[in-house]
């Protein structure tokens, strides 16, 4: 079968190569996947960079985390799919609900990811994607839908109707918060350095955008535009560069919800600017298959779809990376596999 593996000691994305590799088959409590579509994230070209935890992969890894596919096979005693249903695989293995206290290693590093014809999960590892979605569009939710969930309606109080989200920049993790915090009754304001993006996201729903080139004390520039206070729920996806003006864009009684690190390593983390807000920092590295499942249900059932910047085909998959690192996308870079 055809998969794109990362080589070990990769640097760039000249460490990206197509191979042929042996189709897997389905063992004891396991599902054969045929993979339709997969969708790239942040992460990933952290990893094929060497700069994600651990430094270079010490061994080919097939690339990616999130992938849908269709079961075209069950191994023995699999009661939670059959041949024919649509899946996708869990960020995380062995990591159903609950704390993450002891959760198994993450889809393309330290284990294979999902770019590849064919993927095999533990029936506990996967979960149905939504019925109102594509393939390609499901392929968005594994990582970066379940981040935003856990975000704005796990961690700490769940975001309410009529309060006020802000997401950072235009990638996926931010325009699915966007689409969620919307279908909970919430307000977002959207951040860019990018005016067209910024057109973008109002005709996403974005209530206000600010231009963080523009207006360095950016959080400023986001309490006007909330009427002079601060906001519910900062997802943060930036990282030590904007966790400063993000605790300063908060109201009192927000949260912080803490995902990235797309600013870099350098900045201010002082968090005692939450102190007299009675404010919250929330650590989110994905999420439980229990998140992911209560996803499905709330995508199912507001509708929603999420924003595809771009499709490539499987031989294209450099040229995904490429984009991707352009920084030119608005939502999710998707790879077709079939």
């Amino acid at each position: 079968m055809k998969a794109f593996v990362i080589k070990a000691g990769s640097t760039s994305v000249d460490g990206l190569a197509q191979v042929e590799l042996p189709q897997p088959s389905a063992g004891a409590g396991e599902i054969l996947v045929a993979m339709r579509a997969a969708s790239l994230n942040f992460r990933d070209l952290a990893i094929v960079s060497g700069r994600y935890f651990g430094g270079a992969l010490q061994k080919d890894l097939v690339a990616l985390s999130d992938g849908t596919g269709e079961v075209v096979a069950v191994g023995n005693g699999v009661t939670r799919f059959k041949v024919g249903d649509r899946v996708a695989g869990t960020f995380f293995r062995s990591y159903i609900d609950g704390p993450p206290v002891a959760i198994g290693p993450a889809l393309g590093s330290p284990v294979d990811g999902v770019l590849a014809e064919y993927v095999v999960f533990n029936q506990n590892d996967a979960v149905h994607i939504p019925k109102n979605l594509s393939f390609m569009e499901a392929a968005a939710l594994p990582c970066a839908g379940v981040t935003a969930w856990h975000a704005l309606m796990v961690a700490g109080r769940p975001i309410k109707a009529g309060e006020t989200v802000l997401v950072l920049g235009t990638g996926g993790v931010s325009l699915l918060a966007l689409q969620i915090a919307q279908a909970a009754g919430a307000r977002v304001i959207a951040t860019s350095s990018n005016p067209g993006k910024e057109a973008k996201l109002k005709a996403l729903g974005a209530v206000a955008t600010v231009n963080y080139k523009a207006h360095p004390d950016w959080h400023q520039e986001v309490i006007k535009a909330n009427g002079g206070v601060g906001v519910d729920c900062v997802v943060e996806v930036g990282g030590a560069g904007t966790l400063k003006q993000s605790i300063l864009a908060l109201g009192v009684g927000g949260k912080v919800a803490l995902i990235g690190v797309l600013s870099g390593p350098a900045g201010d983390t002082n968090p005692h600017g939450l102190m007299l807000k009675g404010g919250s920092l929330h650590g989110i590295f994905v999420g439980n298959r229990a998140m992911f499942e209560q996803l499905v249900r709330a995508v199912e059932t507001n509708d929603i779809h999420p924003v595809i910047d771009r499709v490539f085909r499987l031989e294209e998959t450099v040229a995904a990376f490429q984009y991707l690192q352009s920084q030119a996308h608005v939502g999710k870079v998707v790879i077709s596999i079939a």
